[in-house]
């Protein structure tokens, strides 16, 4: 999944459009994530001059929809129609009092009783109603709600609840908590047109601050549009989080480590191709072929390239584990493997994941991730090696699937990889995403 474009805060679109309207998008996005759609292709379909403020107010909704939802059972039994549902869940979660609500409460309620008039008339008295019972009982409701249901206490589905705190029994609390912050913009400066310190002081100049993060990874201290980053257009500069910046180097290596001179690389599930993009930002020699069963995501990887001005690649619409179709036979000196996943890991950036998938996705998904492991590496010389790599903290799509594999392989060797990423911040840097990464060694 592709990082989330930065957007404005609700407050600098409030005299735009009225408040009504952008509820009414956002009740509309709302009740298409409980439909089973992405809030991706939710917004897609918002009006334009809509959609930074809808987006804005969806990521908000998304994070506090547990308790919301859990609210509105409690305040009105039965469900109303799908449409009121999703306002009355969309206002809810905009009172959250944990959620630091970007209105006023008179405000948001005055606005979602127009907005009710508008979508469903006959229902704007109940709207009425159950908003202002929620504003009477809030610190009660909302502590008894937190008290007996852990869905409303940590904003995530109860088996996402338990799943972590079996992965992350020491860690758990913090990880649920820290999915529901935004996470940072992060910025991946060219290799060939500078590094981050100097990026950073270009920054400066243009009025925006930043830090750097390493060799090329800049963090900004607040969110831009990428229009407004200086050589955007250009190719100077990508948005990429750390935790995923930390792939191309580790396929790579360095010193003795380091691949061949024109070395065969293989970037299996490569959309939307950031990955892509940075290894050949990093060794423009290789040979790479980008590969993708999505053909409209795969032309984001050949747009990427483009507006990089990266060349030496080749790209092709192919599901990895059909090699009949795609593979001419010749092995490849590393593969990247960026598997299918849960998306656990990015839920900061994309908070309707938490609420789209289901538990038995994570198994039906560890099933693609292992015959993809194993259909690619006997792609693998001799010497080479294979990077595994999913933007997950669920075990079973890490460390789980990588012993296995090393079970079933006995050609297999663990190389150098850090594991687990998880998205807790420390003192001395930002959370990166929740990613894992494992190399597998093939020996001579």
């Amino acid at each position: 999944m592709n990082p989330t474009p930065a957007t404005p805060t609700p407050s600098t679109h409030a005299h735009s459009l009225p408040l009504s309207r952008l509820l009414a998008h956002t009740a509309d996005a709302v009740a298409a994530v409980r439909s089973g759609r992405s809030l991706t292709e939710a917004l897609a379909a918002c009006p334009a001059a809509a959609r930074p403020g809808t987006q804005s107010l969806s990521f908000h909704v998304m994070r506090w929809m547990g308790g919301a939802e859990a609210a509105r059972e409690r305040l009105a039994p039965r469900r109303p129609p799908p449409r009121v549902d999703a306002l009355l869940i969309t206002a809810l979660a905009l009172l959250w009092p944990d959620a630091a609500a970007p209105y006023p409460d008179h405000t948001l309620v005055d606005q979602a009783v127009a907005c009710a008039h508008q979508i469903a008339p006959k229902s704007a008295s109940f709207v009425n109603a159950v908003l202002r019972r929620f504003l009477r009982e809030r610190e009660a409701l909302v502590a008894d709600l937190k008290a007996t249901l852990p869905v409303a206490r940590h904003q995530h589905p109860r088996w996402w609840i338990d799943q972590l705190q079996r992965d992350w029994p020491r860690q758990w609390t913090d990880l649920l908590a820290e999915s529901n912050r935004a996470a940072p913009m992060v910025l991946r400066v060219h290799a060939g047109h500078g590094d981050a310190a100097s990026y950073v002081a270009e920054l400066a100049a243009a009025g925006l601050n930043a830090r750097a993060a390493g060799p090329h990874a800049v963090v900004l201290d607040q969110p831009v549009p990428v229009q407004g980053l200086p050589g955007f257009t250009d190719g100077r500069v990508s948005v990429q989080d750390l935790s995923a910046q930390q792939a191309a180097p580790l396929l790579l290596g360095t010193g003795a480590d380091a691949l061949p001179a024109g070395a065969r690389v293989l970037d299996a599930c490569a959309a939307p191709g950031g990955k892509t993009a940075h290894l050949l930002e990093l060794r423009p020699d290789l040979a790479l072929l980008a590969l993708d069963s999505d053909a409209v995501r795969l032309r984001r990887v050949d747009e990427t390239l483009a507006r990089l001005h990266l060349q030496g690649a080749r790209t092709a619409v192919a599901d990895a584990r059909d090699t009949a179709a795609w593979w001419d036979g010749q092995p490849f000196d590393a593969i990247l493997l960026d598997a299918p996943c849960s998306a656990s890991g990015i839920v900061r950036r994309h908070p309707d994941v938490r609420w789209l998938r289901r538990a038995s996705d994570i198994g039906e998904l560890a099933r693609t991730q292992r015959a993809l492991l194993d259909t690619l590496w006997p792609l693998v010389r001799p010497g080479g090696r294979l990077l595994y790599a999913t933007c997950s903290v669920f075990r079973a799509e890490g460390a789980g699937q990588i012993a296995a594999f090393l079970q079933r392989h006995s050609d297999a060797l663990a190389g150098q990889a850090p594991g687990h990423l998880l998205p807790l911040t420390d003192n001395a840097s930002p959370a990166g995403d929740g990613f894992f990464y494992a190399r597998l060694d093939k020996p001579t």
